[in-house]
């Protein structure tokens, strides 16, 4: 059954990273609701704007899909531009895109320490600049950041990824003080292991020792991370700003 969020019907969302896994899910449930999608993708495929397709026409909602390179400052820059000639108001940012990496701090050279920065922490940064700038003329919006436990609790292996999941945590409470009054929040949700293509890249072992820490011991579906970001996105969580949430099954 799904949940009724009337007040997020006809609003906007932005959301990186969202043709697979955890984002792919949160579009569909912001579609299921009414909300219009700006749709920030790497590379188009049929499959994928054939799902659009058939979201656009059961939910009678405006999809716009912005392909960008979120390793390259310029791309970035170029589609929030032609976000802005488009007049397109963005009520919701969902900072969803990441890449994963995993390698003890010997075997990870500083040219894949950037790279993992570029993707999951400065490109997410420099599209909220701009996004924050159309939020605070309206005094209203949300913005939600894709974080992980990995940033949380220190994981032997993670220091890339778990490092720039910490960073995109402080910028979150951080930027949420500073938005705090103009009307606008910021927050993040934390998963642990989700059923995506991102937990199957991982490897076996480090896996299994988290599945063994999980109280559920299980692995989590993106279903109930999007929930969590649809509730995060609506007027029932108006009073819920600057938090890490957790969806992680009790680590």
């Amino acid at each position: 059954m799904e949940s009724n969020y009337s007040d997020l019907r006809g609003k906007t969302a932005l959301i990186t990273g969202c043709n697979r896994g955890i984002g792919k899910e949160i579009l569909t449930k912001f579609a299921s609701q009414g909300v219009n999608i700006v749709a920030c993708i790497r590379t188009r495929t049929e499959d994928f704007s054939l799902y659009l397709d058939s979201l656009r026409k059961h939910y009678n909602i405006h999809i716009e899909v912005l392909q960008i390179d979120l390793s390259n400052s310029e791309s970035i820059a170029g589609a929030m531009r032609d976000i802005f000639r488009q007049k397109i108001s963005v009520d919701i940012l969902v900072n969803n895109a990441g890449v994963a990496f995993g390698g003890f701090l010997s075997m990870t050279s500083m040219s894949k320490l950037r790279e993992v920065f570029e993707i999951n922490f400065f490109s997410q940064v420099l599209i909220t600049q701009y996004v924050v700038k159309w939020m605070q003329k309206r005094k209203s919006g949300v913005i939600i950041n894709m974080a992980s436990i990995a940033g949380i609790d220190g994981m032997a292996g993670y220091t890339a990824y778990g490092s720039s999941k910490a960073a995109l945590i402080y910028f979150t409470k951080t930027l949420s003080k500073e938005l705090a009054t103009s009307g606008v929040r910021v927050n993040a949700v934390a998963p642990g292991l989700i059923n995506t293509e991102m937990a199957e890249q991982m490897e076996e072992k480090a896996a299994e020792k988290m599945l063994e820490q999980n109280g559920m011991r299980r692995l989590g579906n993106p279903a109930e991370v999007a929930d969590l970001v649809l509730y995060l996105s609506s007027d029932s969580s108006s009073f819920i700003n600057g938090q890490v949430i957790r969806v992680d099954g009790g680590v």
